[in-house]
């Protein structure tokens, strides 16, 4: 005897049609996340950017106020990065404490190499450089990315 009652369950068609359609939704929602990552990682080279920036320009302070040491005729910038870091000697304080301008080093998150230094992943621009062609000096007077990629905007992050 036959029932009016179909089986429970799904047809092939049913379920061809239901994965065409996460298929669609998901090749839309991809693009979106490449750009959400590109974005995040974009925000982290800005804010490294800014952090080193200002413990350079904090650094330059400190010599010109005379709490750090630095040679005649020097441009008075740090000579490395890990300077910023390890700290100089307070030539006000009585106790010989330290000025410490950063944390920790923030590396470039477009860097290639995991691997590598911190201190490694950054273009340096003395101070005797000219703004369109950096080069590294003796000291440092700004950092750059060695990124050739552009940003989502167009701009190269070399020029951030």
């Amino acid at each position: 005897m036959k029932s009016g009652r179909r089986p429970a369950g799904f047809t092939l068609i049913e379920l061809v049609v239901t994965v065409a359609i996460v298929g669609v939704i998901a090749s839309g929602a991809l693009p979106l996340a490449e750009i959400g990552y590109k974005r995040a990682k974009e925000q982290e080279l800005r804010v490294a950017l800014r952090d080193i920036r200002g413990a350079i320009d904090a650094y330059k302070v400190a010599v010109d106020q005379g709490r750090v040491a630095s040679e005649p005729g020097t441009s008075g910038y740090p000579d490395k990065l890990t300077t910023l870091v390890d700290g100089v000697e307070d030539l006000r304080s009585p106790e010989a404490t330290k000025i410490y301008f950063l944390r920790r080093l923030p590396r470039d998150p477009f860097f290639p190499d995991p691997g590598a230094a911190a201190e490694d992943t950054w273009g340096l621009r003395s101070y005797v450089s000219p703004a369109d062609d950096p080069q590294p000096g003796d000291d440092i007077f700004d950092v750059y990315s060695l990124s050739t990629a552009q940003a989502i905007n167009g701009t190269p992050y070399r020029n951030w």
